[in-house]
């Protein structure tokens, strides 16, 4: 899935160093040199990440108010590159989430911002969906009226089923009526992933004000009781030199810490291939986890199985075997589904938790990688 990031930076050499970082782990990235810039584009432009050089400690504190006030971009994730006499503090206080100390380190900036995409795309796919069945036509290239559905539905996405094949990267264009509105909604998106069903997953690319308007009054209305839980950042992942935690009210902590959002075991970010059963049924489905703590994990598959499936869970490293059993809490249509573990022996709870020791010491002593994708 395609990932933004806004650079405001003056510097040169830093905002090189930054951008090459970034548009190699596959981020595509926007460059601001001043704080004027940067607000015109906060303004009408949502962003997975800010990186705000803090130079001129004023204008930074300015934009990073912008940021989190900004309906588009107040759970943005934002990384500070501060220097000795900025008020680290104070920054934190106004929600960011990661500082890069200068002068900037090619090899701790890897570390870093490796450290924040992961977390970019975890808070994306956790954008709460809600499932709708909509009538829609879809128009591209040189194609126009082709019937869709809509399969659910975010302020940022949708996942629609359609008749025909669309090409990637295509930028569509589709209009639809959502169930107890009369008024149209016109959209365009970009492709992010189809399947072979006819499935097909986009991203909205610059809303109009009046259709942003019906999507979040319907999509209010229309949420479930309770949201999915995000996952917490892992301790071992944050780079912050000082000890202080992001405030529970700002920024991504802000989600965390929202009723039902609450965990009492930190997620360690993995990415590990793992076969899931469902329970009694020997047939595999070849996944990924992207994190896990003693009391559940999150597996990325195109096709989640339902809430309250039961499941079993392999996992195979090259020093661990581990299998358990789980129990779907938490579904992502087209992206995966949050399992909570169920532990019945001390042998599983010991698995577990060598798993999860094997990663942090692994974090921990990796060298910043020649190729991001490495891991």
């Amino acid at each position: 899935m395609s990932l933004k990031s806004l650079v405001v930076c003056a510097d040169d050499a830093t905002t090189h160093v930054l951008r090459h970082i970034l548009e190699t782990l596959g981020l595509t990235v926007d460059l601001c040199s001043g704080a004027s810039d940067a607000h015109a584009k906060l303004s009408d432009t949502r962003y997975d990440s800010v990186v705000l050089d803090c130079e001129n400690e004023a204008e930074a504190l300015d934009t990073l108010r912008q940021i989190r006030a900004s309906a588009l971009n107040t759970g943005t994730l934002v990384v500070a590159v501060a220097g000795k006499e900025n008020n680290v503090r104070q920054m934190f206080a106004l929600g960011i989430n990661f500082v890069l100390y200068k002068p900037i380190s090619e090899d701790r900036a890897w570390s870093s911002l490796r450290a924040a995409r992961s977390l970019m795309q975890r808070e994306r796919r956790r954008n709460p969906r809600v499932n709708v069945h909509a009538k829609a036509s879809l128009d591209y290239s040189n194609v126009e009226k082709v019937p869709a559905t809509l399969l659910d539905l975010s302020e940022e996405g949708t996942a629609v089923q359609s008749e025909k094949k669309l090409p990637p990267d295509c930028r569509v264009y589709f209009q639809f009526a959502l169930p107890g509105h009369s008024s149209t909604v016109r959209l365009a998106g970009e492709v992010v992933w189809q399947d072979f069903t006819g499935r097909v997953g986009m991203r909205f690319v610059n809303v109009p004000s009046s259709s942003r308007k019906v999507l979040r009054n319907w999509l209010t209305t229309n949420a479930p009781a309770t949201v999915a839980a995000a996952p917490q950042v892992p301790r071992h992942e944050t780079i912050i030199k000082t000890a202080l935690p992001t405030p529970p009210e700002s920024g991504v902590a802000r989600l965390r810490n929202a009723p039902g959002n609450r965990r009492t075991q930190f997620r360690h970010a993995c990415r590990l291939g793992a076969d899931v059963f469902r329970t009694g049924v020997p047939v595999p489905h070849r996944c990924s986890l992207s994190d896990i703590s003693a009391g559940g994990c999150y597996v990325e598959m195109p096709t989640p199985f339902p809430t309250g499936t039961h499941v079993e869970i392999v996992v195979r490293t090259q020093d661990l075997k581990l299998r358990v059993q789980g129990v779907v809490q938490s579904v992502h249509l087209g992206f995966g589904m949050g399992v909570k573990l169920v532990l019945k022996t001390a042998e599983h709870h010991d698995h577990v938790q060598t798993l999860i020791r094997l990663l942090a010491e692994s974090e921990s002593t990796e060298p910043a990688p020649q190729d991001p994708w490495s891991r």
